[in-house]
């Protein structure tokens, strides 16, 4: 509409203007309802951070680690009493970390397939021959 055309909409000018009219009587628009929130111009905390009475000290860092560590070993002395090695332990976890690392690069792909054919996941197991619980 050029400058030169008046528009009379039996109104008041606010409400027969346009939204950039109104933008530059109203001001800029505001991001947050009302200023008065503190909490909106504070500096961020962080939900995994620790707060004050949760510090822990070296000391008792050390002595749940060791309680951890003795945990950990009670869980493998049954199996080296069965006559596991602790190589083949070792072997055995590295095996499963690289199979879960192939597992979730197929799942990936299924879940790229299945989105170029508009169709679910669930749907391209069965086309595969897969079972849902692969």
């Amino acid at each position: 509409m050029n400058p030169e055309q008046s528009v009379d909409c039996g109104a008041t000018k606010s409400s027969c203007s346009t939204p950039e009219e109104r933008q530059v009587n109203m001001g800029a628009p505001r991001r947050t309802p009302s200023a008065s929130f503190k909490g909106v111009y504070s500096s961020f905390k962080s939900p995994a951070g620790v707060s004050p009475c949760a510090k822990v000290t070296p000391e008792e860092d050390v002595n749940d680690l060791k309680r951890r560590l003795e945990e950990l070993d009670a869980e493998i002395a049954p199996l080296l009493t069965e006559g596991y090695r602790l190589e083949e332990l070792e072997q055995h976890i590295d095996l499963l970390h690289e199979y879960n690392d192939i597992k979730d690069i197929g799942q990936t792909l299924l879940g790229r397939i299945a989105a170029l054919r508009g169709t679910t996941t669930r749907e391209l197991y069965g086309h595969f021959g897969l079972e849902l619980n692969d």
